[in-house]
């Protein structure tokens, strides 16, 4: 600064010597700059302290940066289980319990541990296991015990991570598709000035650094953030020369067309559409394909309980739209599927899932109650079928899932129920029929059988004191909730289920078996 001041008053004071051979713009300028840099000494001692100040603060919003990062990373990466190496992970483990589920954890390996780390007793800080001892000790025995994580954290300055790193990929520690984070990379880009002075730490780092980068097993990008931060994600490496020929190269090993097993379960692009869609176990299914990737279009008898579902896929960020409908009505049907092709161009996936359950003693059961609970569990369904069916074919490729029953198998008791027993039994056979008929052109119907399911109405007066009769009958010991039935609805909509057709899937806790 002082020697910059000192230039500028000489070239002023030449330009002021020699007014013909300087322009005035030349001489107003240097002074307008030399004014300026004797404003910036008059501050410079209080500009000194506000720049350590700034310094300080920038290194707290650096931190922030790195776990910020973290957290998102785990957010993407749908991460677990953790495995974090050194104490100096101990604050980012504990912003990262936020972010993994309540059955997730991170293990903290800790040789030299200080009391802080044993501190928090927080109901998020449990999700943390800390682990005293040698490193090398601690990762031998959770290799034998075939601990599997998503997400590693190493700082490459610490002597021996580089034998930690190998221990971890060579016995599988980290999963396929797993996030390694190795802090303090030595990067001639982005380096970090307090271990760069260390000649044996910036070693250690170069030498981590320089393995990842040759693992033909990682693809990585570099952060500059908490002193330079390798991202590395673990994928799959198709076998060297000297090992394809004990290797059987078919779909078992590659995949069917190249897809790991889940995610040939994807429903992505897939158009749905769910009948009874409104609440129970419709709504769960409307969650079930969307969250798989499918648009649903939620179908009830109530606009407003539609809407509601919508509203909820939305905000997870589901396509989907709102359709009243009384699948009784040949009209309403018709409507349905016309609007959904309308909207999407096609339906991939139609869950027949609407239906009622009228209750009565059979002598007292009248032709009223049996003509409306067949209208709308058989007679409805069947129509949704033939609709969407005749869609499907066209395409060529579809699928039909229905509501059936475990009434279709036995007879619940005590409860008295013959025209709806019968309505479920007609939709397992109606399923059988259609599924052989239609899947040489590409269209496969299933149904799916749930127990009794524990919805408000059983709970109602009516049914409450029921609930201890049918609980003695279930060897699982409690009733089916929605989120049982999930998993089904996927898997009969997805591609990995097409060899299935006219297959009734109970799902009742074993109900049927006694």
């Amino acid at each position: 600064m002082d020697r910059l001041a000192e230039h500028l008053e000489k070239i002023t004071d030449l330009c002021s010597g020699s007014r013909n051979e300087f322009p005035d713009e030349l001489r107003i300028c240097l002074e307008t700059a030399s004014n300026i840099v004797a404003e910036l000494r008059a501050k410079q001692g209080c500009a000194d302290g506000a720049c350590r100040n700034v310094s300080k603060q920038a290194t707290q919003n650096w931190q922030c940066t790195g776990i910020d990062a973290y957290k998102m990373l785990a957010h993407l990466t749908r991460t677990k289980n953790i495995l974090s190496l050194g104490s100096c992970f101990t604050s980012i483990a504990l912003a990262m319990t936020n972010v993994i589920p309540q059955d997730g954890k991170i293990v903290l390996c800790l040789a030299n541990p200080s009391p802080q780390d044993f501190q928090d007793h927080s109901l998020q800080a449990r999700k943390i296991q800390r682990k005293v001892g040698e490193t090398c000790d601690i990762l031998k025995e959770l290799a034998a015990s075939g601990e599997q994580f998503d997400m590693v954290f190493i700082d490459a300055t610490e002597r021996s991570h580089i034998n930690y790193y190998n221990l971890i990929m060579s016995s599988n520690m980290l999963k396929m598709n797993g996030v390694i984070c190795v802090q303090n990379a030595f990067v001639k880009e982005h380096h970090s000035r307090e271990f760069m002075a260390d000649e044996e730490g910036s070693a250690a780092a170069r030498k981590v650094t320089e393995v990842i980068n040759s693992d033909p097993s990682l693809e990585q990008v570099t952060l500059p953030i908490d002193g330079s931060i390798i991202v590395a994600r673990r994928r799959f490496v198709p076998p060297s020369g000297d090992v394809k020929d004990v290797i059987v190269k078919d779909d078992v090993f590659w995949g069917y067309k190249g897809l790991p097993i889940l995610d040939r379960m994807r429903l992505d692009g897939k158009v749905a559409y769910v009948t009874g869609g409104g609440q129970g176990i419709g709504r769960a299914f409307a969650h079930a394909l969307g969250e798989a990737g499918a648009n649903v279009a939620v179908v009830d008898l109530m606009l407003e309980k539609a809407e509601a579902v919508v509203f909820e896929l939305h905000l997870k960020g589901i396509k989907s739209v709102a359709i009243a409908a009384d699948i009784s009505k040949e009209e309403d049907v018709k409507r349905i599927v016309d609007t959904i092709v309308t909207n999407w161009g096609r339906i991939d996936i139609a869950c027949n899932n609407a239906g009622i359950n009228m209750n009565s003693a059979s002598e007292d059961t009248t032709l009223q109650e049996w003509d409306k609970t067949f209208n709308v569990n058989l007679r409805g369904l069947f129509m949704c079928c033939q609709a969407a069916g005749r869609v499907m074919l066209s395409q060529g490729y579809g699928k039909i899932i229905n509501t059936a029953s475990m009434a279709s198998l036995i007879v619940p008791h005590p409860q008295k129920q013959l025209a709806y027993n019968t309505s479920k039994a007609g939709v397992v056979k109606l399923t059988q029929t259609l599924g052989t008929e239609w899947i040489d052109r590409g269209v496969r119907v299933n149904c799916i059988s749930p127990g009794i399911v524990d919805t408000p109405l059983i709970h109602s007066d009516a049914l409450k004191p029921l609930v201890q009769r049918w609980l003695n009958d279930i060897p699982a010991g409690r009733l089916a909730q929605v989120t049982d039935l999930q998993a089904a609805v996927v898997f009969l909509a997805s591609e990995v289920s097409d060899y299935m057709t006219g297959h009734n899937l109970v799902i009742e806790g074993g109900q049927s078996l006694w």
